[in-house]
């Protein structure tokens, strides 16, 4: 680096990323010293180790979001920071909040509100872009290069919480484009581990966006693309969490002994260590196999969801589609008590789920009072069932209204009591799972 072999200090370096790169002052030390998102985050966990099991653990997301301003570090991993970079608050920018809350990087678009350039104008604007990336880039990809890239994907993590699937492939389609012109070249194995990474990211989440929407057999071939991006980084986590993601499709469509085995051996490449994959694997597990009518193994399995959810500590600092937060976590165990007819206990399970979700989210809540509906049907109650089945399709958005949720009201009408089947609440909720998309 210029600066260095100039002699000039690290924190000398920083302030002149940060006055000349607009990016933030706890950004520009971390690249002052030429360090990824991903290094640095290790760095910072090795150092914390001394410190105690209250000592931060920061993950990559979670530093990319300190260093945007999208969240706050709590004090003692300030003081971690400080302890790491060699610096004061203030020299690392973390003395106030608001400000670190306002940060912005110049020259970065919110993928949520820029519209899109039209036709071929706009095929020409991108090429362009990717062109002069490759030419900043002088034939391989800088860390700093790859850390924008890395956090438009992450605003893609947290944006699709709560987008509708048709818009949110535009997106993930465009992010793919550009992570693929990038690994397009040959690249150093560690990036080219990291584009690896970044292309099962959305590869999952592009699967999961056309499960959704009903086209099943694309689905499965992202779902593969996936696995096999997932497979090529060596990223154990990733692999696993991309298995279990998987085990979705089969869960709602069948076989669901696929859905088993994809989440046992999810849960089988974490060694059972306590993480938000390894909880996500096992209560996904758990939902199956009370589907399949496994009591035994289905009950086994929810017990050790939650004994590796409670010591995995899963979503508490972040929040997008690859964290599992609490709200998550009981959607799933929902789902299992629901399936094995403990309906009482899987009401009191619905009701705290529904109050953990915010306002501005996606199809969760209308899945959760579906089970609450089929829970209804189980306890010989066809017309509250068929009533809570209308509503929570009639309440959602349009955009939200897809094939999955049509999916999970039919199975309402499944397991009322025979003779009601053919009843008006049964006729009614019919009518309202044929009705066109956006109808109300």
């Amino acid at each position: 680096m210029q600066g260095t072999a100039e002699g000039r200090t690290p924190q000398e370096i920083a302030e002149t990323i940060h006055r000349h790169c607009s990016v933030s002052l706890l950004r520009a030390h971390r690249l002052a010293r030429g360090l990824t998102l991903k290094s640095a985050a290790a760095e910072l966990r090795n150092l914390g180790a001394g410190h105690g099991e209250k000592a931060p653990k920061p993950d990559p997301i979670q530093l990319g979001y300190w260093e945007t301003g999208r969240n706050h570090p709590r004090p003692l991993t300030v003081e971690l920071l400080c302890s790491f970079y060699a610096s004061t608050p203030e020299e690392i920018g973390l003395t106030c909040t608001a400000t670190m809350q306002a940060l912005t990087l110049p020259g970065t678009p919110d993928i949520r509100t820029c519209p899109s350039a039209g036709g071929s104008f706009g095929l020409r604007l991108d090429a362009a872009r990717r062109e002069v990336d490759r030419t900043l880039a002088s034939a391989t990809v800088s860390p700093a290069q790859l850390d924008l890239l890395d956090e438009r994907i992450l605003w893609a993590r947290q944006l699709y919480l709560y987008s509708p699937p048709a818009p949110m492939l535009e997106t993930l389609l465009s992010l793919l484009a550009d992570v693929e012109d990038l690994a397009g070249d040959r690249q150093p194995a560690a990036v080219q581990v990291r584009l690896s990474e970044l292309t099962a990211v959305l590869s999952t989440l592009t699967a999961d966006s056309l499960m959704k929407l009903g086209d099943l057999t694309r689905s499965q071939a992202w779902y593969g693309t996936a696995r096999a991006a997932a497979d090529d980084s060596g990223n154990v986590e990733l692999r696993a969490r991309v298995r279990a993601q998987a085990a979705m499709l089969p869960f709602y469509y069948g076989p669901l002994e696929v859905a088993v085995a994809l989440t046992r051996e999810a849960r089988m490449m974490t060694r059972g260590r306590p993480s938000a994959t390894t909880a996500f694997a096992a209560a996904a597990e758990a939902r199956a196999l009370a589907r399949l009518g496994d009591a035994r193994e289905a009950q086994d399995a929810l017990h050790n969801a939650a004994d590796l959810f409670e010591r995995s500590g899963s979503g508490a600092d972040t929040d997008d589609a690859f964290s599992f937060p609490e709200r998550r976590f009981l959607l799933y165990r929902s789902g299992a008590l629901t399936a094995l007819g403990n309906t009482n206990q899987a009401r009191r399970v619905q009701a705290r789920a529904r109050d953990l979700y915010p306002a501005k989210t996606g199809i969760d809540p209308a899945l959760l009072q579906l089970e609450t509906a089929i829970c209804s049907a189980l306890d010989q109650c066809p017309a509250d069932a068929c009533d809570l089945a209308g509503s929570a399709i009639l309440t959602t958005l349009p955009a939200h209204r897809t094939p999955i949720l049509r999916a999970r009201a039919r199975e309402v009408i499944r397991v009322l009591p025979p003779p009601t089947r053919s009843s008006r609440p049964a006729r009614e909720l019919r009518e309202i799972l044929a009705l066109p998309p956006g109808a109300r």
